[in-house]
């Protein structure tokens, strides 16, 4: 298996980020004490030891923000993480003062990333984003959003819109983003991380008691984590994935995910038949 980290390109720019990265939606809303940040403070640590980089939230994460910001800065990180955050609020000055406020609790003077959170008042921050990218407050620019009921109006905004990222659910039960979405990314030249790998927990059940299938083993595959992440990341469009963990041994095996070999598309066919 090959011992370095699998990137892909941005398309917009070609540089290339590490196709897995940590989500922070409620594993790193935590408080200030050590037994709960210790762990968070290890997941960190191994998602850079492996080469890893990507770490996404949010304000509307609670206190992961801050959590990020601390402790990466705490264990001297800070500069090795891309990382991305969003704007979820509506009108200019408040998008402005809240993406103010994400600079300074995750104690940056710029962010790698900085998406519209939910498509929330996405025109008015679309403005404000162009002017703090060139203006160096921010590298690269996107929306995101979780639901299929948004995928028409993302769909608008890919057609009409210059943006660097599309933030967007995909897993082996949601694959609508399949359709229309990935196809439009990749010709629009748009980077693609995918939110819920899981479903939140939902494919873990679906395997609960079950042995990995051995032909798993000719994509290098290890875990039923594994099997979900690569399962995402044998679609070309995609650029990262974001599983969120709170726990040092799942960053450990999500991670594992980013080596070696992926799924065929005969591979993904099989690997359907045995979920669904």
């Amino acid at each position: 298996m090959e011992d370095s980290i699998t990137k892909r390109a941005i398309p917009s720019s070609n540089e290339t980020i590490p196709v897995v990265g940590l989500g922070t939606w409620q594993t790193f809303d935590v408080g200030d004490n050590e037994a709960e940040r210790d762990p968070l403070k290890k997941v960190l640590q191994i998602l850079i030891e492996k080469g890893g980089s990507v770490v996404d939230s949010s304000p509307m994460y609670g206190s992961s923000e801050k959590v990020v910001g601390d402790l990466s800065t705490e264990l001297r990180l800070n500069d090795k993480l891309f990382i991305a955050t969003k704007v979820w609020t509506t009108g200019e000055q408040a998008g402005i003062r809240q993406m103010t406020n994400s600079l300074s609790l995750l104690k940056r003077k710029s962010i790698d990333l900085m998406q519209i959170h939910n498509l929330m008042d996405w025109e008015t921050h679309l403005k404000t984003l162009r002017e703090w990218k060139q203006q160096g407050k921010i590298r690269y620019i996107g929306i995101t959003h979780y639901t299929e009921s948004a995928y028409p109006n993302i769909e608008r905004i890919l057609k009409t819109t210059t943006i660097d990222f599309l933030q967007i659910n995909y897993s082996m039960l949601s694959r609508k983003a399949e359709e229309r979405l990935f196809p439009l990314a990749q010709e629009k030249k748009v980077a693609v991380i995918i939110n819920q790998p899981f479903e939140e927990g939902a494919l873990f059940s679906r395997v609960k008691g079950k042995t990995l299938p051995v032909w798993a083993k000719e994509f290098d595959c290890n875990s039923w984590g594994q099997f979900f992440l690569k399962f995402i990341l044998a679609q070309p469009a995609v650029t990262c994935v974001i599983p969120g963990t709170s726990k040092p041994h799942h960053m450990a095996d999500n991670i594992g995910a980013a080596f070696g070999k992926l799924p065929t598309e005969s591979h993904r066919a099989q690997m359907l038949k045995m979920i669904e």
